[in-house]
């Protein structure tokens, strides 16, 4: 019985009538559309409107809409500040109010739409939990920004603080690149990790694939969102629920495509988080295992010279997909939202002619490589390496030490960093930052001076997707839960073997032993509320970080 014609549910009727609805509006099944828009940022700023075009494509299908909001952090606005450190807590909060609107108003069917970084993964586990007929729209990159004659993003932003630290810009430059670094609304403009992840929402088989490509001002964007909410009816009609959709070969995909396309490294967080709710056993070497297969096919940013843009023009996920099916790296058994098959959309993919974005794996942009996972003495349970398809290669260095990322980023712009170091930045983890803030100040800084190449960063937090260089992070387990992280000291030599997935500390065990009996947490001042219960109840990196 539905909610019109129940006759104890007069008095929600009542509600439903003061919002402009008939009774056979109430009749309709309901699809709730969660949106993350937020005024705050670029990312998501289009997501209002996108809503308004979903609602419309359920309308079309005989569905009743109702749309909700939750929120969203952005990491380039809180990158090196504190706020930063809200930023992977969103992730749980934005899962769990999703959630919570599903299990209060009981839709039947769910369209997610998401944008930044945190927002990709939230929806997709806010979904699991739910089980009902979803999809995932991803509302898409900005463009590329124009400066000096070539294509810039966000990445060059950061990377230009190390230039100006070396004199190679100055603060006018620095400033006149802002102004031309981002056009206009989208997530920022490459495979960092919103790109990431919107193609892991493809690949997983919750996104149909090419609406996530276009672009966020591209004029084809509403047509497609009312087409989502077309295929949410379809998927309702055809019982299309998140636990048939999100299988172990599901799983498989979705690393592949972080591999072939140079993903970053938050996307091996998300991947065991999303395992996790989905009740998939999802190991983290098991991503490591399959980037040593897989090589890189597309030359994006920050791993080669091209944008989301150019790939949407190349072909997009699907012309991927196309290439990763013929070299036989795909499964083929998945369920995918919108009903078709893997064969389906390579057929359908459109190759645009002369394009150079998009390689094959038999000529690929990189060797295969784009993430390793990395364990031994100074990380027990697993850290994440972003190996961007390098060759193999051993780096013994000594540590320089420090507590937090805005000690380790005033060393560097003072020149106290030299070629060879090994930095360590340590309680900045899931508990002990708290909330496992991305480092990009510190490898933009590294890249812009001219030692990205030369100086190794290890960190317990972790690494935004726009992050490239000898970058290794999610050490576990973490200094602030006693990790081998919190007994580095100045000098001491580090080693990072990647034929061998290792990184150790060189120092003799009884010498460890006993900076292990005098070792002390450092302790930050966590006020109450959410960051106080996230301390108190996050896992840890190796386990996707997740509360529950």
């Amino acid at each position: 019985m539905t909610i019109a014609d129940d006759p104890d549910r007069a008095p929600a009727r009542s509600h439903l009538y003061a919002m402009g609805l008939t009774r056979e509006d109430m009749r309709r099944p309901t699809v709730g559309i969660a949106s993350t828009w937020t005024g705050t940022m670029p990312c998501n700023l289009t997501h209002r409107e996108l809503a308004a075009h979903v609602a419309e494509g359920v309308r079309r299908a005989g569905g009743l809409p109702m749309e909700f909001n939750t929120i969203a952090v952005s990491d380039n606005l809180t990158m090196g500040t504190p706020g930063m450190r809200a930023s992977l807590v969103s992730r749980e909060v934005i899962a769990d109010s999703i959630e919570l609107m599903g299990r209060a108003h009981q839709f039947d069917a769910l369209v997610c739409i998401v944008g930044c970084d945190k927002t990709v993964p939230a929806g997709i586990m806010a979904l699991s939990r739910l089980d009902v007929p979803s999809v995932v729209l991803y509302s898409g990159s900005m463009m590329p920004g124009r400066w000096r004659d070539r294509d810039v993003t966000i990445q060059d932003m950061w990377e230009a603080l190390g230039e100006r630290a070396v004199g190679r810009l100055d603060q006018d430059e620095v400033d006149d690149l802002a102004r031309h670094a981002c056009p206009g609304p989208g997530t920022c403009a490459a495979q960092y990790t919103a790109n990431t992840m919107g193609g892991v929402a493809d690949f997983l088989g919750l996104a149909p694939f090419g609406v996530g490509d276009i672009p966020a001002v591209a004029e084809t964007k509403p047509a497609a969102a009312r087409r989502v909410g077309e295929i949410v009816m379809d998927a309702l009609a055809r019982d299309a629920r998140p636990s048939r959709i999100l299988t172990p070969n599901a799983m498989h995909n979705a690393i592949v495509s972080v591999a072939a396309m140079g993903g970053s490294t938050n996307a091996v967080l998300h991947l065991l988080a999303i395992a996790r709710e989905a009740g998939l056993p999802l190991r983290i070497d098991e991503i490591g295992e399959i980037c040593r297969k897989v090589p890189i096919i597309t030359g994006l940013k920050p791993g080669g010279p091209h944008t989301a843009a150019d790939l949407w023009r190349a072909g997009g996920t699907a012309l991927v997909v196309r290439r990763l099916l013929e070299a036989g790296l795909l499964r083929e058994n998945v369920t995918l939202v919108d009903g078709r098959t893997l064969a389906d959309v390579a057929a359908g993919a459109s190759e645009a002619s002369g394009q150079t974005t998009v390689k094959t794996v038999a000529a690929p942009a990189k060797p295969p490589g784009a993430l390793a996972i990395l364990r031994g003495s100074l990380a027990p349970d697993g850290c994440v390496l972003k190996l961007g398809g390098r060759a193999d290669f051993r780096r013994e260095g000594p540590a320089r030490v420090f507590d937090s990322e805005e000690e380790c980023f005033a060393a560097i712009q003072s020149g106290a960093v030299v070629a060879g170091d090994v930095v360590i930045v340590r309680y900045e983890g899931p508990a002990g930052g708290p909330g496992m803030r991305e480092m990009l100040s510190i490898t933009g800084a590294l890249v812009g001076q001219g030692l990205g190449d030369s100086v190794a960063l290890v960190t317990d937090g972790r690494f935004s997707g726009v992050s490239h260089g000898l970058v290794i992070g999610h050490v576990a387990p973490e200094a602030f839960k006693g990790g081998p992280i919190a007994l580095v000291r100045d000098g001491d030599t580090v080693a990072v073997d990647t034929a061998n997935a290792t990184l150790d500390l060189l120092v003799d065990e009884d010498e460890l032993a006993a900076r292990r009996a005098a070792w002390r947490p450092l302790e930050r001042p966590v006020e109450r509320g959410v960051l106080a219960k996230y301390v108190a109840s996050v896992g840890s990196a190796s386990d996707g970080a997740t509360t529950i």
